[in-house]
């Protein structure tokens, strides 16, 4: 990823920062994100998606940041306004000192368009073992354990030979839980349930997650510190009949008052992205899903 370094004498100035500017009145967003580019890059954009649209309040100013990530492009970066400029891995980013509005972008950035969720229904720890590989096969890497049906016991068991496994593929492995015992086993972060949000704990790990379904949740999750938001039900469900679906345009009203990542959940699988995208998700999550649509079954 392309930052920059703000002037000294400007706001945040000092800081590393990713290249943009001001949309002038009038201006669409493709627009401005042309031209912001190319007044400070000399690049041409030919291509480019949604990542994160988030507000922050300084205290002497609340900014709005539009967030998108540009896939194509044409020409070479060169400092036009003479400012310093890096090229720097996206797991390198929380290292370098950057304005706090900019801090939900670098855990946009690092986070994958998938989160996969371990069906309710899984019993044996086989099962979920041939789950994790099964996602890690089709490149899933973010993931949740949720395992109503095992005992404390059984669950830490597993767990261990579980994480290693996901570790060496690259992904990141999350437990349902408000538990922080569990990071000592290998465990990345937590994903905090709805009714744990009042009272978080204290270590979250990274990353981390929690379930919302709505603004009152979404603003509980915020205040826990967790890294990404999961809002559900989008779409109807089979497995839950009874909940009343958001709908894309209710999901993107709700999304746009938070300030870090959010996944879509609910009767979506993985040919949704781009909606969801659209809508200001970081994603798609899944349980049922992205277990169906390479036809296996487990128990």
């Amino acid at each position: 990823m392309l930052i920059q370094r703000r002037a000294a004498g400007a706001h945040q100035g000092g800081l590393w920062e990713f290249p943009g500017g001001k949309r002038e009145p009038g201006e669409s967003l493709a627009d401005a994100l042309t031209r912001e580019v190319d007044e400070e890059l000399g690049v041409r954009v030919l291509a480019h998606q949604p990542l994160i649209r988030l507000r922050h309040d300084y205290g002497d100013r609340k900014v709005l940041l539009d967030v998108h990530r540009v896939t194509r492009h044409a020409g070479e970066p060169r400092a036009r306004e003479g400012q310093p400029w890096r090229w720097v891995f996206p797991t390198e980013l929380p290292a370098w000192p950057m304005p706090a509005a900019d801090r939900p972008i670098i855990d946009a950035l690092r986070l994958p368009p998938y989160y996969a969720i371990t069906p309710s229904t899984l019993t044996r720890p086989a099962a979920v073992a041939a789950w994790l590989e099964n996602q890690l096969a089709a490149g899933r890497r973010l993931l949740q354990l949720r395992l109503p049906a095992f005992t404390p016991s059984a669950l830490r068991a597993c767990v261990p030979g579980l994480a290693a496994r996901a570790h060496a593929s690259g992904a990141w492995l999350l437990m349902n839980s408000a538990d922080s015992d569990w990071l000592a086993l290998g465990i990345d972060g937590l994903h905090l349930p709805a009714r744990a949000l009042a009272t978080p704990p204290e270590r979250l790990g990274w990353p981390s997650g929690a379930s919302c379904h709505d603004a009152g949740e979404l603003a509980r999750a915020a205040q826990a510190g967790v890294t990404f938001a999961l809002l559900s039900p989008v779409c109807a469900t089979s497995s839950h009949p009874e909940a009343r679906p958001l709908g894309w345009q209710a999901f993107a009203r709700l999304v746009d008052n938070v300030d870090r990542p959010v996944y879509a959940l609910g009767g979506l699988g993985a040919e949704d992205l781009a909606r969801a995208r659209a809508a200001g998700a970081q994603g798609i999550a899944g349980i049922r899903q992205f277990l169906e649509e390479r036809g296996e079954k487990h128990q």
